[in-house]
């Protein structure tokens, strides 16, 4: 499942007719998902959702946020909601040209296991998280989609 992360980012990756652009972010999405925005001290934060259990969270922090702190907090938050999960340091990613860090996850809820996929990166202007996740049956269907998302972000970053 997760070798999904290592495709050549043009591979079979579904249209996306809908398109966000605000706040410097700019990215494509299935136009059947539905997006939300947040702002709170100097964070912006944008989840997109699934008709079923699928999201893609992106968090983007002032530059001078540190990622490896980004990533303890999240695993934190995710560890009192999910106790009995499992994580493993991600194999390096590389989408359109900019290397990505982070971290797997997979835990149990509602007696269904889930995958998430915990990932960060950096731009001149400042730092991002992106948390993906579904129930592992629809994990399997929108790992494609959240590819190209994170593809389609990251190609209008300079």
């Amino acid at each position: 499942m997760l070798a999904l992360l290592n495709q050549p980012p043009d591979t079979h990756y579904p249209l996306m007719p809908s398109v966000f652009q605000q706040s410097g972010l700019r990215f494509e999405y299935p136009e059947n998902w539905t997006l939300d925005e947040a702002s709170e001290d100097q964070i912006e934060q944008v989840v997109v959702s699934s008709p079923n259990t699928a999201f893609w969270h992106l968090s983007k922090y002032p530059l001078d946020s540190e990622l490896e702190l980004l990533f303890d907090e999240a695993l934190a938050a995710l560890r009192t909601e999910y106790q009995d999960m499992e994580t493993e340091p991600a194999g390096d990613l590389q989408v359109e040209d900019r290397q990505l860090t982070g971290f797997d996850v997979r835990f149990i809820c509602l007696d269904l296991t889930s995958t998430c996929w915990l990932r960060g990166f950096r731009t001149g202007d400042a730092t991002y998280l992106l948390l993906c996740q579904a129930e592992d049956r629809e994990f399997l269907q929108v790992s494609p989609v959240f590819l190209a998302m994170l593809a389609s972000l990251l190609r209008h970053f300079p």
